[in-house]
């Protein structure tokens, strides 16, 4: 970390390629594990996890899957093309090839079990306010179905009950010209992120843009796509407009990824002129927007892109944060001209939602009940978020009583790695801003603290408190 300048990951990059090349490291010496070297040179695992990366890219090191990093022979090394550039955009072959060359322990999974006895802050996690029963409910009249719809692939035409369950159940502005048929259903909003962008993504060379702060699933996915990313930086009214104009035409992007009404990490909401404002930029320059709605809880608070640019204008969403995130259910509304291709991506990935999770989410969905459970688990989520800004509100915190998490940004002399470190020894764990940055770009001081709604409400309070207290109170080796 003493070798080079920059970020942390280019310093470290530096000196492993400083120890490879002076015979420090000789070939055949493996790696230490992402967690364990981020633990002892006092950095995220995801700082590590970019260093060796990259360093797998000059074709020093070579990752093994199920065995780890080693170093390479120097006579047999071959360097791959590397996968940004940052003047051009990069060839998909070559990002492809970086994703293969990433260490395994490097890929971090998006969702990650934690220790049981630790104060979980990492993912949103919804209480069971009697939605539960629903599911149970849904799945003991899956499995009465027909013998002959529990032996057939699922169809589209077999999903049309809960497809016509997800049009009465997203936004009011959506509803206005839209058909069943414009919905496709998903394996979660995740799932329908990447299925859009397949669809999306086919010029060459596929350009995202994003939010300079983004959903972690949707960099993984462009990364995945060979896609390269562009952050179009924010104010408090949303992405800016000028910005967003600038890098299309500069690079010839084709999406615009957003989150509106629930911005992650930084919990904003997007203005309604500043929707209208962007919406007018894409329409004129040809740019689809994907619209991803999964962590609103309470009503929208402005327009739709969809309703904007019914042409252009993608939304999607799924039952996790609001019902469970265990049925893996999601869906994408789509514009009638790309309907087609995005159900053509669907079945090439996995022909279809399983019938039997496609019918529990239609009896929940449609169950009257569920609008009133709804409105129990946003109140319910509501009062953490107020538990947490009444312990947290003197520092600089980005958060909505409708969004089931806050972004803190790091006062003075704290950084990312140590505070994340440093609650993770009191038993706290919470999610770095690093991991809201595609990987190439300048880390965040900050953190994004969830809503745990399964613990009692006074022992979250009590873990606020606590965050609260270690923030006034940083090691001296953090304000180094």
């Amino acid at each position: 970390m003493e070798t080079g300048e920059g970020p942390k990951y280019r310093r470290l990059l530096a000196g492993l390629k400083q120890a490879i090349d002076d015979g420090e490291l000789v070939a055949g010496d493996k790696l230490p594990p992402v967690r364990d070297l981020a633990w002892k040179i006092g950095v995220t695992p995801g700082t590590v996890a970019r260093a060796f990366t990259l360093l797998a890219e000059t074709g020093r090191v070579q990752a093994e899957v199920g065995r780890g990093t080693f170093v390479t022979d120097p006579g047999a090394r071959q360097v791959p093309a590397p996968a940004r550039s940052p003047v051009a955009a990069p060839d998909a072959r070559a990002a492809a090839s970086a994703w293969r060359t990433r260490a395994p322990e490097a890929i971090q999974p998006l969702y990650v079990e934690m220790p049981a006895e630790d104060d979980v802050f990492f993912a949103p996690r919804l209480a069971d306010l009697g939605q539960i029963a629903l599911v149970r409910e849904g799945l003991r009249r899956a499995a009465e179905a027909p013998v002959e719809q529990l032996l057939a692939y699922p169809t589209f035409a077999s999903h049309a009950a809960l497809r016509e369950a997800v049009l009465a159940w997203v936004p009011d502005d959506l509803r206005a010209g839209v058909t069943t048929e414009q919905v496709v259903l998903t394996n979660g909003g995740q799932n329908a992120n990447l299925l859009v962008l397949q669809a999306l993504l086919f010029d060459a060379p596929p350009v995202l843009l994003t939010e300079d702060l983004t959903y972690t699933g949707v960099l993984r996915a462009a990364e995945l796509l060979g896609a390269r990313v562009l952050p179009i930086p924010m104010d408090e009214e949303g992405a800016r407009p000028d910005a967003l104009e600038a890098a299309a035409r500069e690079h010839g992007a084709q999406v615009f990824f957003t989150m509106p009404e629930a911005q992650n990490p930084t919990a904003r909401t997007t203005s309604t002129r500043r929707r209208v404002a962007i919406a007018e930029i894409a329409d004129r320059l040809g740019i689809d927007v994907i619209q991803d709605d999964c962590y609103r809880l309470g009503p929208p608070t402005g327009p739709s892109y969809r309703a904007l640019m019914p042409e252009r204008g993608w939304y999607l969403s799924s039952l996790s944060k609001a019902i469970s995130p265990a049925l893996r259910v999601g869906f994408a509304v789509a514009p009638e001209a790309a309907v087609t291709r995005l159900r053509r991506v669907v079945d090439t990935n996995f022909y279809g939602l399983a019938r039997p999770m496609a019918d529990v989410a239609a009896h929940v969905l449609t169950h009257p009940d569920t609008p009133a459970l709804v409105e129990a688990a946003r109140v319910h989520m509501a009062g953490y978020v107020r538990a947490a800004v009444n312990a947290l509100g003197r520092f600089d915190i980005g958060w909505d009583e409708n969004i089931p998490f806050l972004w803190l940004r790091l006062p003075r002399g704290w950084r990312e790695a140590a505070f994340v470190q440093a609650l993770a020894g009191i038993g706290i764990r919470v999610r770095p801003g690093s991991d809201f940055v595609d990987r190439d770009a300048r880390a965040v001081n900050a953190v994004r603290i969830s809503v745990n709604g399964q613990m009692p409400l006074e022992r979250f309070s009590g873990a606020m408190q606590r965050i609260a207290q270690l923030l006034d109170h940083p090691p001296e080796r953090s304000m180094a």
